[in-house]
Parts: structure tokens; C-alpha cells; sequence
């Protein structure tokens, strides 16, 4: 079964990826040889970009609903509206 949808859109830029890490890196993830320890750092670090992205987004939702990204109150108290 060929992916369909979004799931051929992630598995596209997934091969996209895969490309740009060679052409970066000059080897692919299964041919790289860091430790796991190596592997779960750069995991984490994903990670930890991955949560500010995701927090910029949803302050810029809260703010465009006047809400405040702290406590998601409209129009509260908090420093933020001061």
C-alpha cells in the first residue's frame, strides 16, 4: 500500500531529510556511528526545540485571541497585560 495524504507528505520530507543530513554530514543515520548516549543527546536537544517552538505558537494563538499565553485568561492580570 502506497502512503496517501499526509502520511506521503511526512514520508517525502522525510527522504528530503535523509538527503539533506548526507549531503550535510556526508553519511546517513543508520551508517553514522555515535554512541547511544551521542543518539539520545541529539534527541533530547530536538526535543527541547521542539518545546519552545511549540510554546512561541501558542502564545501567538493567545495573543491573537487576547489571551494571556501564562495563565490563558482574556484580558487578565498578569504582568504580561501590564
Amino acid at each position: 500500500m502506497k502512503p496517501t495524504g499526509i502520511e506521503a507528505l511526512v514520508c517525502e520530507e522525510i527522504a528530503l531529510r535523509q538527503q539533506k543530513g548526507i549531503n550535510k554530514y556526508g553519511t546517513t543515520v543508520a551508517d553514522n556511528q555515535l554512541s547511544l548516549r551521542e543518539w539520545l543527546q541529539h534527541q533530547y536537544e530536538e526535543l527541547l526545540d521542539a518545546a519552545v517552538y511549540c510554546r512561541r505558537a501558542i502564545a501567538e494563538i493567545d495573543a491573537n485571541a487576547g489571551r494571556c499565553s501564562r495563565c490563558e485568561m482574556l484580558y487578565c492580570e498578569c504582568e504580561e497585560y501590564e
